[in-house]
């Protein structure tokens, strides 16, 4: 009979040949991305992804070229390892931030927000950038590969922040089986490593994670933040609701608050200004989502996770404590591995 230590070998073995894909894509040890989380995901935890043998990306968010060049520059003294940079398709200086990455040599350029503009595609790819975007079904999958998408990230509404309508596991099942040409990483509500090893045999080349990540040790996020993590359920994380369907509200998930109480009081209040003549649609349909303005970075860097936006996915339940960033990578091989090592070990 085969002692654990026997099977132990060849499950490092056989994660590393199911990941293999993944990490030669990206150049690193584990195919496993950080979620570009704005105001988090800056150069002290991309540098430590990268460092502890992940793939760490720059959230770009609303940051100006020169801003974005500044975080580059300052990331790459934390760290020579690989790392992306993550930019928003809706940014009025998209061109100019995508000659920022080159010219700083960034490998990975990963469009967000929307379907990527074709000469933003080609003007990275011709500068010698890998492009990785997001899919939300299998046709904008096929179609980004047509236009010379590198690798692709399905990510499901699981996720926290700004979420599709659709679970990574109904994604994974629609995408996996006929996107082969190209690299397909899975995110959304993902927390362990066994989790991510059936991904990876369902055809995956590695996951993206956020939550875990926004709460390691090495995360500038507020204590108060990481805190309301470690106290947190699955299902405290919810999408923004919507009061009004003459009135959208962009679903965002993150973790039930007075801020989002109030903003279901606010819609409320917008609607009835609306009906009596006091507001114009445009107007009000303004008031609305002017209220979360500045208050994911409330939350995120003052620390009030009653009144900010505590963007957080359906994970947030797998975050027991605040860990190092080389703990949480290495707790999810570990627990990959472990997998595989009791199935090789049967009943």
């Amino acid at each position: 009979m085969n002692s654990m230590l026997d099977l132990l070998v060849p499950a490092e073995q056989r994660l590393a040949a199911l990941q293999r894909r993944g990490a030669a894509f990206l150049g690193t040890e584990l195919a496993i991305l950080g979620g570009a989380m704005s105001w988090v995901s800056e150069r002290n935890l991309v540098a430590a992804i990268s460092n502890a043998g992940g793939f760490g990306v720059i959230a770009c968010g609303a940051m100006t070229p020169d801003l974005l060049a500044a975080e580059i520059a300052g990331t790459q003294a934390l760290t020579q390892k690989p790392f992306g940079v993550n930019l928003i398709t809706m940014h009025p200086a998209l061109d100019e931030l995508v000659q920022v990455c080159l010219r700083a040599k960034v490998g990975h350029i990963v469009f967000a927000g929307g379907i990527p503009p074709g000469p933003a595609i080609r003007a990275a790819k011709d500068g010698g950038a890998k492009v990785v975007a997001f899919a939300p079904a299998l046709v904008l999958a096929k179609r980004f590969m047509k236009s010379g998408v590198d690798a692709l990230v399905i990510e499901g509404s699981e996720a926290g922040g700004h979420i599709g309508p659709v679970s990574l596991t109904v994604l994974a099942q629609e995408i996996l089986p006929h996107i082969r040409d190209v690299p397909v990483f899975v995110a959304g509500g993902i927390g362990r490593g066994e989790t991510i090893l059936s991904y990876l045999e369902l055809g995956a080349s590695g996951a993206q994670l956020g939550t875990r990540f926004a709460a390691s040790a090495e995360s500038i996020a507020h204590a108060n933040f990481k805190k309301a993590f470690v106290r947190a359920s699955a299902r405290d994380a919810i999408p923004s609701i919507q009061l009004d369907e003459r009135f959208a509200v962009i679903p965002v998930r993150g973790l039930v608050n007075e801020g989002t109480k109030r903003f279901l009081a606010h819609q409320a209040e917008v609607v009835q200004k609306f009906q009596s003549g006091a507001l114009d649609k445009t107007a009000a349909q303004l008031e609305i989502e002017h209220f979360w303005a500045g208050a994911l970075r409330r939350a995120v860097i003052d620390g009030d996770v009653e009144n900010g936006s505590v963007m957080a996915g359906q994970s947030v339940g797998m975050v027991t404590s605040v860990q190092s960033v080389a703990e949480i990578l290495a707790e999810l091989k570990a627990q990959a591995v472990a997998a595989l090592v009791a199935r090789a070990a049967g009943p």
